[in-house]
């Protein structure tokens, strides 16, 4: 039986003599073309985006979309529901008091947080970062938010709750 030798030296090392410290050193130079390159690749990347968002905007919301019956909705509760399109958008329905009814975007202006309504405190809440947001208009009442919930107009016909885009964005 053959017993390994352990300084012998494998075949393949023999076929590249590498050494390990050619392998492993990298010059001030190769790093420089390293960040170049990668510099490169992420300001392309980044126009790549700008120019998606400047030639494909989405499109803004058309026509009414049905949400639910009145009857589904007890005064001082709220629904989740999605609108289809170029992308699909998660909404909040509140009904607030008898006749008043109110639908934001679900999602934080800060970073994205599905957002709810707070019965007790008669707020949204944004649970991530303690944000809170008026229930009746969607503006920041609290916290870290830099802009108001997206605010869709709601429109009630036969006993039937739609939305619509609202004429302003931020409409009160």
């Amino acid at each position: 039986m053959e017993q390994k030798n352990p300084e012998k030296i494998p075949n393949w090392k023999s076929d590249f003599p590498i050494s390990t410290e050619k392998a492993t050193h990298i010059s001030r130079r190769e790093f420089a073309k390293f960040l170049g390159l990668l510099s490169g690749v992420l300001a392309l990347s980044n126009g790549a985006i700008v120019i998606k968002a400047l030639a494909f905007p989405s499109k803004p919301l058309e026509g009414d979309h049905f949400v639910c019956n009145e009857d589904e909705v007890p005064v001082g509760k709220m629904i989740q529901f999605e609108i289809q399109g170029d992308m699909v958008i998660p909404y909040i329905l509140i009904h607030l008091q008898e006749n008043e009814w109110r639908a934001f975007e679900q999602k934080c202006t800060h970073l994205a947080c599905a957002v709810r309504y707070r019965e007790e405190e008669q707020k949204i809440e944004c649970p991530c970062h303690n944000g809170w947001f008026s229930a009746d208009t969607g503006e920041v009442l609290q916290g870290p938010p830099p802009r108001p919930l997206p605010q869709l107009e709601v429109v009630r016909k036969e006993g039937k709750v739609y939305v619509r885009q609202a004429e302003e964005p931020y409409a009160t």
